[in-house]
């Protein structure tokens, strides 16, 4: 459930092409495997856990383009014509006013509700601590948590699943990437899948020797060695499992209207999976097009649609999952690997920077507000290397927290090695 963006990066274009997020559904290293491994304590099932739904903004978000200090005129002299409008002004495309100091831009107006009932924290300034401008390499290093670190295979998530138990014992799926190939965040992950579509997850091959097919494996595999065995066996519950959810029928609660987009789809389906209630624990979606180096369009252009079905399909998500008498316990994440310049390029772009926006979803977030970490306006000499926003907020800082109080796993030394959190209040 990814976009592909058109962009004039060769590196993220390539990245995309290479397909390196599915490569990495081959990686089976265990956590035990790297020196650096402390012991693990297993955190216990419990009904107080949350679901997480973790979402990549992949390309490298603008976050001053969503959310953006309305009063500092360094905003607007560093970008004459991309910036978003004051809320107080008389233009058609002004933003929303959260606080005093930020606005959110009009595409991503649809999060305003879930900001007004303090359900969704913005996190601005954060992001990677490592200065890397690489796609490729920030978003490694990001989803494993850890930068620098070639013998780090699996991810941040993958590790939390690994040492937590089952929600449910008998599910035959704990997590799911929502694409053709599993995302770097999820490796790792016992009794997790990469499936684009869970509608259609199936045994491939005649529709009328489907059913012959599977009991024919099941058979075979049941007398397998289980290290065989049950991983396959695995595959052909979450089949018979994902099979009995009604994913095309399903009508989503609060009056939620999902875009018919593939990110809106896939928050849709991701939805119906929680709302089953079959022991899911984790899903990852992406969403691509953010790496703007040209013609960026803030307000009406290829970034403002990416940003309103984002927005849209949150907003839905929210009304649909997270509020009413059927409020269910989620948490949604929202990461970037890095931000984009201050200041807009010579082709109405922004090109890589560093501190973002990150979002964090749930009735378990302490929302209404967005987070900064000694916030400085936007002149020159403020910025690093004099034209971006700086990272004040170690986007562990936020994961961490949330793995740790709406997660209820305390291996942090495990899930983000190396790294001593700073507890910021994220979570309620």
């Amino acid at each position: 459930m990814s976009h592909t963006p058109d962009t004039g990066c060769e590196e993220y274009n390539s990245l995309t092409r290479r397909g390196f997020i599915g490569s990495t559904a081959g990686l089976v290293a265990g956590v035990a495997a790297a020196s650096w491994v402390p012991k693990v304590v297993l955190a216990q099932s419990a009904s107080q856990r949350d679901v997480i739904l973790s979402i990549f903004l992949r390309g490298g978000s603008d976050g001053l383009g969503m959310v953006y200090p309305f009063l500092d005129n360094n905003y607007y002299t560093s970008r004459p014509t991309i910036n978003n409008p004051r809320p107080d002004s008389s233009l058609p495309n002004r933003g929303t006013a959260l606080d005093g100091q930020f606005a959110i831009s009009a595409p991503m107006a649809s999060l305003v509700p879930a900001f007004r009932a303090g359900d969704l924290l913005i996190v601005h300034g954060c992001g990677l601590q490592d200065n890397t401008r690489s796609h490729f390499d920030a978003q490694r290093f990001l989803e494993v948590g850890r930068a620098r670190d070639a013998s780090l295979m699996t991810g941040w998530l993958g590790r939390h699943l690994a040492t937590s138990t089952p929600m449910r014992s008998d599910a035959p799926l704990r997590a799911l990437g929502l694409s053709s190939g599993l995302q770097r965040t999820l490796v790792g992950a016992p009794k997790t899948l990469p499936i684009p579509n869970p509608a259609n997850f199936s045994l491939g091959g005649d529709a009328n020797t489907r059913t012959a097919r599977a009991d024919w494996l099941r058979d075979e595999y049941a007398a397998s060695e289980a290290v065989v065995g049950a991983p396959a066996l695995d595959a052909l519950n979450t089949i018979a499992l994902l099979g009995r959810i009604n994913f095309t029928g399903y009508t989503p609660s609060g009056g939620a209207v999902y875009p018919t987009t593939g990110f809106g789809r896939g928050m849709r389906a991701a939805a119906a999976l929680i709302r089953a209630d079959v022991g899911i624990e984790a899903i990852q979606l992406d969403i691509g097009g953010w790496d703007t180096h040209a013609n960026q369009g803030t307000t009406t252009g290829s970034m403002a649609r990416i940003m309103t079905d984002l927005a849209q399909s949150m907003a839905a998500f929210h009304a649909d999952v997270l509020t009413g008498a059927t409020a269910t316990r989620v948490t949604v994440v929202v990461v970037s690997e890095f931000g984009r310049n201050v200041r807009e390029n010579g082709s109405l772009g922004t090109d890589h920077g560093r501190g973002t926006v990150f979002f964090a979803m749930g009735p378990g977030i302490s929302g209404g507000r967005v987070m900064t970490n000694n916030w400085v306006p936007l002149a020159r000499e403020n910025l690093e290397d004099r034209q971006d926003l700086r990272v004040t907020i170690d986007h562990r800082d936020v994961l961490a927290e949330i793995v740790q109080r709406r997660l209820g796993n305390s291996n942090l030394a495990t899930i983000f090695p190396g790294y001593t959190p700073t507890v910021r209040g994220v979570t309620r």
